[in-house]
């Protein structure tokens, strides 16, 4: 397994009391959340960067595209 570091958050005590009466594991919990956010932010990171590839893309034009890899192809 990786390396693991402690985190610790302030909550009310009645809210930790609440889960525990609950069942809940916390630190499951908070470690299942801590992840989807991570995976989420990921995601919107990547999102973003598409959207501005997007414009560059979209200014290059397919068929001279295809024209330069059959030249290449038939130079070969």
């Amino acid at each position: 397994m990786g390396r693991y570091v402690t985190v610790s958050a302030k909550v009310r005590r009645e809210l930790l009391e609440e889960a525990r009466r609950l069942n809940i594991n916390v630190s499951e919990l908070i470690r299942r959340a801590l992840e989807e956010e991570v995976r989420r932010r990921k995601l919107v990171n990547l999102e973003e960067k598409l959207k501005k590839k997007h414009n560059t893309l979209a200014k290059i034009e397919i068929d001279e595209i295809v024209r330069l890899i059959r030249e290449d192809r038939e130079a070969r």
